[in-house]
Protein backbone atom coordinates (compact mmCIF):
# COMPACT_ATOMS: atom_id res chain seq x y z
CA UNK A 1 0.00 0.00 0.00
CA UNK A 2 1.50 3.03 -0.86
CA UNK A 3 0.38 6.50 0.68
CA UNK A 4 0.96 9.80 -1.31
CA UNK A 5 -0.20 13.21 0.21
CA UNK A 6 0.83 16.99 0.52
CA UNK A 7 -0.82 19.32 2.76
CA UNK A 8 -3.96 20.88 0.29
CA UNK A 9 -3.30 18.37 -2.37
CA UNK A 10 -5.69 15.19 -1.90
CA UNK A 11 -4.43 11.94 0.78
CA UNK A 12 -4.03 8.96 -1.91
CA UNK A 13 -3.68 5.40 -1.16
CA UNK A 14 -2.82 2.85 -4.15
CA UNK A 15 -3.38 -0.34 -4.33
CA UNK A 16 -0.54 -2.97 -4.02
CA UNK A 17 -1.40 -3.95 -8.17
CA UNK A 18 -3.04 -2.36 -10.93
CA UNK A 19 -5.68 0.09 -10.20
CA UNK A 20 -9.02 -1.14 -11.61
CA UNK A 21 -11.45 1.54 -9.67
CA UNK A 22 -11.45 4.91 -7.44
CA UNK A 23 -13.38 5.60 -4.16
CA UNK A 24 -13.11 9.87 -3.67
CA UNK A 25 -14.09 10.13 0.00
CA UNK A 26 -15.13 13.71 1.53
CA UNK A 27 -14.61 14.14 5.17
CA UNK A 28 -17.25 16.35 7.09
CA UNK A 29 -17.04 20.16 8.72
CA UNK A 30 -13.78 21.04 10.17
CA UNK A 31 -11.96 17.38 9.64
CA UNK A 32 -9.82 17.19 6.42
CA UNK A 33 -8.69 13.89 4.41
CA UNK A 34 -6.78 12.40 7.25
CA UNK A 35 -10.60 11.54 8.58
CA UNK A 36 -10.91 8.15 6.79
CA UNK A 37 -7.98 7.32 5.43
CA UNK A 38 -7.19 5.08 8.42
CA UNK A 39 -10.60 3.45 7.72
CA UNK A 40 -9.28 1.79 4.79
CA UNK A 41 -6.83 -1.13 6.24
CA UNK A 42 -10.35 -1.69 8.61
CA UNK A 43 -12.42 -2.23 5.24
CA UNK A 44 -10.57 -5.75 5.00
CA UNK A 45 -10.78 -5.79 1.01
CA UNK A 46 -9.09 -8.35 -0.80
CA UNK A 47 -5.20 -8.11 -1.44
CA UNK A 48 -5.88 -7.69 -5.10
CA UNK A 49 -8.46 -5.19 -4.62
CA UNK A 50 -7.29 -2.33 -7.22
CA UNK A 51 -9.58 0.57 -5.61
CA UNK A 52 -7.36 3.84 -5.43
CA UNK A 53 -9.00 5.70 -2.52
CA UNK A 54 -8.87 9.47 -2.67
CA UNK A 55 -9.38 11.63 0.44
CA UNK A 56 -9.63 15.52 -0.56
CA UNK A 57 -9.30 18.33 2.04
CA UNK A 58 -11.85 20.94 2.03
CA UNK A 59 -11.11 24.77 1.50
CA UNK A 60 -10.63 26.25 5.26
CA UNK A 61 -13.57 29.10 5.31
CA UNK A 62 -15.48 30.82 7.90
CA UNK A 63 -18.37 28.89 8.80
CA UNK A 64 -21.21 30.62 10.37
CA UNK A 65 -22.79 28.60 12.76
CA UNK A 66 -19.65 28.21 14.29
CA UNK A 67 -19.24 31.97 14.89
CA UNK A 68 -17.42 32.51 12.42
CA UNK A 69 -14.77 30.40 12.76
CA UNK A 70 -12.30 29.53 10.06
CA UNK A 71 -12.41 25.78 9.34
CA UNK A 72 -12.10 23.29 6.76
CA UNK A 73 -15.80 23.70 5.22
CA UNK A 74 -16.95 22.22 1.63
CA UNK A 75 -19.97 25.19 2.10
CA UNK A 76 -21.32 27.42 4.71
CA UNK A 77 -23.82 26.60 7.55
CA UNK A 78 -25.69 29.47 8.59
CA UNK A 79 -28.54 27.50 10.47
CA UNK A 80 -29.81 24.39 11.32
CA UNK A 81 -32.52 24.82 9.52
CA UNK A 82 -30.58 22.74 6.76
CA UNK A 83 -33.51 21.80 4.27
CA UNK A 84 -34.04 25.54 4.10
CA UNK A 85 -31.23 27.68 4.95
CA UNK A 86 -28.78 26.64 1.94
CA UNK A 87 -25.45 27.43 0.88
CA UNK A 88 -26.25 26.78 -3.05
CA UNK A 89 -23.25 28.93 -4.01
CA UNK A 90 -20.64 27.27 -1.53
CA UNK A 91 -21.81 24.11 -2.66
CA UNK A 92 -21.69 24.39 -6.30
CA UNK A 93 -17.71 26.10 -6.25
CA UNK A 94 -17.22 22.46 -4.03
CA UNK A 95 -18.68 20.68 -6.66
CA UNK A 96 -16.58 21.73 -9.38
CA UNK A 97 -13.18 21.12 -6.79
CA UNK A 98 -14.87 17.23 -7.17
CA UNK A 99 -15.45 17.52 -10.73
CA UNK A 100 -11.97 17.94 -11.34
CA UNK A 101 -10.75 14.97 -9.08
CA UNK A 102 -13.78 12.70 -11.26
CA UNK A 103 -12.11 14.12 -14.60
CA UNK A 104 -8.46 13.36 -13.33
CA UNK A 105 -9.47 9.81 -12.66
CA UNK A 106 -10.73 9.98 -16.34
CA UNK A 107 -7.94 11.13 -17.84
CA UNK A 108 -6.08 8.28 -16.27
CA UNK A 109 -7.78 6.22 -17.44
CA UNK A 110 -10.50 4.94 -14.67
CA UNK A 111 -13.70 4.39 -16.29
CA UNK A 112 -17.11 6.37 -14.78
CA UNK A 113 -18.74 3.53 -14.05
CA UNK A 114 -15.55 2.26 -11.83
CA UNK A 115 -15.53 5.18 -9.79
CA UNK A 116 -17.41 5.86 -6.44
CA UNK A 117 -17.78 9.12 -4.72
CA UNK A 118 -18.44 8.99 -1.08
CA UNK A 119 -18.59 11.32 1.86
CA UNK A 120 -19.40 11.73 5.33
CA UNK A 121 -21.98 14.69 6.54
CA UNK A 122 -21.16 17.80 4.92
CA UNK A 123 -18.72 15.73 2.45
CA UNK A 124 -21.61 13.12 2.06
CA UNK A 125 -24.33 16.71 0.71
CA UNK A 126 -21.11 17.11 -1.96
CA UNK A 127 -21.32 13.50 -3.17
CA UNK A 128 -24.77 13.85 -3.76
CA UNK A 129 -24.84 16.33 -5.34
CA UNK A 130 -21.78 16.29 -7.48
CA UNK A 131 -22.22 12.34 -8.28
CA UNK A 132 -25.84 12.83 -9.45
CA UNK A 133 -24.85 16.18 -11.43
CA UNK A 134 -21.83 15.15 -13.08
CA UNK A 135 -21.45 14.48 -16.81
CA UNK A 136 -21.42 10.86 -16.85
CA UNK A 137 -22.74 7.99 -14.49
CA UNK A 138 -20.28 6.77 -11.56
CA UNK A 139 -20.19 3.88 -10.06
CA UNK A 140 -22.14 4.95 -7.28
CA UNK A 141 -22.70 7.18 -4.28
CA UNK A 142 -22.32 6.73 -0.93
CA UNK A 143 -23.73 9.16 1.60
CA UNK A 144 -23.11 8.72 5.05
CA UNK A 145 -24.70 10.94 8.15
CA UNK A 146 -25.81 13.19 5.50
CA UNK A 147 -28.96 15.53 3.57
CA UNK A 148 -29.66 16.26 0.42
CA UNK A 149 -31.33 19.78 0.33
CA UNK A 150 -32.06 20.81 -2.98
CA UNK A 151 -33.01 17.42 -4.82
CA UNK A 152 -35.08 19.15 -7.37
CA UNK A 153 -32.30 19.76 -8.95
CA UNK A 154 -31.91 16.09 -9.99
CA UNK A 155 -32.95 13.99 -13.19
CA UNK A 156 -30.35 12.37 -14.62
CA UNK A 157 -28.16 9.17 -13.68
CA UNK A 158 -31.31 7.69 -11.97
CA UNK A 159 -29.91 3.95 -12.06
CA UNK A 160 -26.74 4.81 -10.49
CA UNK A 161 -26.42 2.73 -7.02
CA UNK A 162 -27.01 4.95 -4.38
CA UNK A 163 -25.79 3.63 -0.16
CA UNK A 164 -27.73 6.47 2.04
CA UNK A 165 -26.87 5.35 6.25
CA UNK A 166 -27.59 7.23 8.77
CA UNK A 167 -27.43 7.18 12.83
CA UNK A 168 -30.57 6.74 14.53
CA UNK A 169 -29.83 9.11 17.50
CA UNK A 170 -27.70 11.72 15.64
CA UNK A 171 -27.89 15.28 17.20
CA UNK A 172 -26.24 16.88 14.40
CA UNK A 173 -28.00 15.91 11.53
CA UNK A 174 -31.56 14.85 12.78
CA UNK A 175 -32.00 11.06 11.36
CA UNK A 176 -35.97 13.03 10.12
CA UNK A 177 -33.52 15.49 7.92
CA UNK A 178 -31.75 12.75 5.96
CA UNK A 179 -35.09 10.67 5.83
CA UNK A 180 -36.59 13.38 4.19
CA UNK A 181 -34.08 13.51 1.62
CA UNK A 182 -33.80 9.80 1.28
CA UNK A 183 -37.40 10.04 0.19
CA UNK A 184 -37.32 12.81 -2.02
CA UNK A 185 -34.65 11.43 -4.08
CA UNK A 186 -36.39 8.05 -4.27
CA UNK A 187 -39.65 10.24 -5.50
CA UNK A 188 -37.52 11.23 -8.23
CA UNK A 189 -37.05 7.82 -9.53
CA UNK A 190 -33.69 7.19 -7.63
CA UNK A 191 -33.10 3.56 -6.06
CA UNK A 192 -32.04 4.21 -3.09
CA UNK A 193 -30.51 1.83 -0.19
CA UNK A 194 -31.28 3.03 3.04
CA UNK A 195 -29.55 1.78 6.22
CA UNK A 196 -29.98 3.06 10.10
CA UNK A 197 -28.06 2.06 13.22
CA UNK A 198 -28.38 2.81 16.31
CA UNK A 199 -25.19 5.58 16.84
CA UNK A 200 -24.81 9.34 17.00
CA UNK A 201 -22.92 11.19 14.52
CA UNK A 202 -20.33 8.48 13.46
CA UNK A 203 -19.74 5.47 11.79
CA UNK A 204 -19.82 2.10 13.76
CA UNK A 205 -18.97 -1.17 13.40
CA UNK A 206 -22.04 -2.83 11.23
CA UNK A 207 -21.76 0.07 8.88
CA UNK A 208 -18.09 -0.66 7.72
CA UNK A 209 -19.06 -4.05 7.23
CA UNK A 210 -22.14 -2.68 5.37
CA UNK A 211 -20.34 -0.38 3.60
CA UNK A 212 -17.62 -2.53 2.28
CA UNK A 213 -20.25 -5.44 1.53
CA UNK A 214 -21.47 -1.96 -0.95
CA UNK A 215 -18.32 -1.32 -1.98
CA UNK A 216 -17.59 -4.57 -3.60
CA UNK A 217 -20.59 -5.48 -5.28
CA UNK A 218 -20.63 -1.95 -6.82
CA UNK A 219 -17.23 -2.19 -8.22
CA UNK A 220 -17.17 -6.01 -8.51
CA UNK A 221 -14.50 -6.81 -6.36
Amino acid sequence: MRIQATQETPIIIEPQGEVTSSVIWLHGLGADGNDFAGLVPQLDLPNNHGIRFIFPHAPVQPVTINGGMEMRSWYDIRSTDFMNDIDAAGIRVSCYQIYDLLQTQLDQGIAADKIVLAGFSQGGLIALHAGLSFGHRLAGIMALSTYCPMPQQFSQHRNMPILMAHGQFDSVIPIEVAEHSYKALTKRGYAIQWQSYPMEHQVCAQEIEDIVNWLKSTLCV
